[in-house]
C-alpha cells in the first residue's frame, strides 16, 4: 500500500475551500427545512447520490449554473452510518455567475439549533472558478453511474485485509473530481491519518483507481 493512501489531504471538501476566499458579510445560514422543537423521528442512512439530488434541488434555486464540487458523508445523533450511506451528507456547489461557492447539508433527522431535518443552506464563499485540484462534476446518471453504497462495496474489498486487522472503523466517504482523475471519484476512508487505508473508486465506471 503506497503512502498516499495513509494521508488525508485535503480531499475534496477541504480543497474546495482553498479555492474560496472568506466572504465580507457572509449571510447568515438559512434552511429550506421546518424547524421544530424538538429533535425528529430520524429516518435511515441513504445513499450519497440520493442526498445529492435533494440538495441540488436547492443550489438550482440558488444559482441557475450551479454545478458539484464536493459531497462527503457526516454524522447526526441516532443514526448509523453504514455501508456506504450516511444519515447526513454536506456538499459544495459553485457558481460562476455568482462567483460564489456555497455549502448545503441534507439530514434524515433533525435536532435543532444545530441540525435540521432536510436541506439546509449554509453560508457562501467567493469563488473564483474550478482549479486543477478542484474540478466540478456532472451530477447526471450517466457520470455518476455508481452510488456510495456500491463504491464502499467495492472499496471494502479492496481493503478486505487492513479492515480484519482493524474491525469496527467507520468510513467517511467523499466524492469529488480532480486533474488527476477522468472524472468524479469516490473516496472511502477507514482510520486515521497514521494508521488509515483510502481506496479511490471512479463514480462512473466502479472501478478502483490506482
Amino acid at each position: 500500500m503506497d503512502s498516499t493512501r495513509l494521508k488525508i489531504t485535503a480531499l475534496f471538501v477541504l480543497f474546495v475551500c482553498t479555492s474560496c476566499s472568506q466572504p465580507s458579510q457572509p449571510p447568515a445560514a438559512e434552511t429550506t427545512a421546518t424547524p421544530a422543537k424538538e429533535a425528529s423521528q430520524p429516518g435511515g442512512p441513504v445513499s450519497g447520490k440520493t442526498a445529492l439530488w435533494e440538495m441540488s434541488k436547492s443550489a438550482h434555486t440558488w444559482a441557475k449554473d450551479q454545478m458539484p464540487l464536493a459531497l462527503e458523508s457526516q454524522s447526526v445523533a441516532g443514526v448509523t452510518n453504514a455501508d456506504g450511506k450516511a444519515g447526513m451528507w454536506k456538499s459544495t456547489f459553485g457558481s460562476m455567475t455568482k462567483h460564489e461557492a456555497r455549502s448545503f447539508t441534507y439530514s434524515v433527522a433533525g435536532h435543532p439549533p444545530d441540525v435540521y431535518k432536510g436541506t439546509t443552506i449554509g453560508k457562501g464563499l467567493a469563488w473564483s472558478g474550478p482549479t486543477r485540484d478542484a474540478l466540478t462534476f456532472q451530477a447526471s446518471e450517466s457520470e455518476l453511474a455508481v452510488d456510495s453504497d456500491a463504491a464502499f462495496k467495492t472499496a471494502a474489498t479492496q481493503a478486505a485485509g487492513w479492515l480484519k486487522q482493524h474491525p469496527g472503523k467507520e468510513a467517511t466517504i467523499a466524492l469529488g473530481n480532480a486533474a488527476r482523475f477522468q472524472g468524479a471519484v469516490w473516496y472511502i476512508f477507514w482510520g486515521d491519518k497514521k494508521t488509515g487505508y483510502a481506496v479511490y473508486v471512479n463514480a462512473k465506471t466502479g472501478e478502483v483507481v490506482k
